[in-house]
């Protein structure tokens, strides 16, 4: 562990105090640094009475399933892989706006369930405070299922979590963001496995070729790609070996989005609407 400043330190008491109240724990762990912080604080701090638990259905990259698996073992968690439902759902699949909300609702029913079965108390997501204004229909389901939230309930945004991290020496401290694949469709652009794989193939060919931080957008026969800034020099060096692997994944063509990675791309021009409905 490595120093912090004072004001970090206290929410990282604040959280190992409150997970410490919640007795046995299930932790909705997925790999992403979000998670894997409640992981590794409900580990630290309850030992065998948490349990990481991941969903390996196909709408999570399986280069993040090995690393939950990777990480699991490093630190010393108890955890275990499930396969969720919600790629047979046809309200899933349908991948209307509220998608997340049928995807979470798979994922928390079945964490209920292994909570019921062997005596937790209760079930932890990763969410915190960055994540109260976006489109987030999966806090509905959180909801719905009385999920605790120990990172926003101890004030942490990202930019704590990361910090977390590092002075923790979690190994993916500073791992990009990686939603799930079916974020990479237009809502009402229908969700199989066959395409979720497709995105999968063409984004693993970014990171092949050394890309840091970037989406396969699914538009049909047009993969369209976001690429931090920083980075987009390089993709045009690269554009041919960009367009051949990533045509190989089934694209007919390759668009690089000249606005660059930002996440949650495609709830643009969502949010406001969705905010105003009654």
């Amino acid at each position: 562990m490595t120093a912090m400043d004072a004001e970090l330190a206290a929410k990282y008491a604040t959280l190992k105090s409150n997970i410490e109240d919640l007795g046995r724990v299930i932790v909705a762990f997925s790999g992403g640094v979000d998670s894997s912080l409640v992981a590794y604080v409900a580990a630290e701090t309850l030992g065998d009475d948490a349990l990481a638990v991941t969903s390996g259905s196909k709408s999570l990259k399986r280069s993040d399933l090995k690393l939950a698996g990777e990480l699991a073992d490093k630190w010393g968690m108890r955890h275990r892989i499930i396969v969720t439902d919600e790629v047979m759902k046809p309200e899933y699949r349908a991948n209307p706006v509220n998608r997340c909300f049928h995807c979470k609702t798979s994922l928390y029913e079945a964490l209920e369930q292994i909570a019921a079965d062997e005596g937790y108390d209760h079930v932890l997501n990763g969410t915190n405070t960055d994540d109260l204004g976006d489109h987030r229909p999966g806090l509905i389901a959180a909801r719905n299922y009385e999920v605790a939230s120990p990172l926003v309930d101890a004030g942490f945004a990202k930019r704590d979590i990361r910090a977390l991290a590092t002075a923790l020496g979690m190994e993916n401290a500073r791992k990009p963001q990686a939603a799930c694949l079916s974020s990479r469709f237009p809502y009402g652009s229908h969700i199989t496995e066959a395409r979720l794989a497709q995105v999968e193939a063409a984004e693993d060919a970014l990171a092949e070729l050394g890309f840091s931080q970037f989406r396969v957008r699914h538009h049909e026969d047009v993969a369209r790609i976001e690429i931090v800034a920083e980075e987009l020099p390089r993709a045009l060096e690269l554009r041919e070996a960009i367009q051949d692997r990533v045509k190989a994944a089934g694209y007919r063509f390759v668009a690089v989005d000249l606005g660059g990675f930002r996440s949650g791309s495609l709830n643009e021009g969502l949010i406001d609407a969705v905010q105003l409905s009654p």
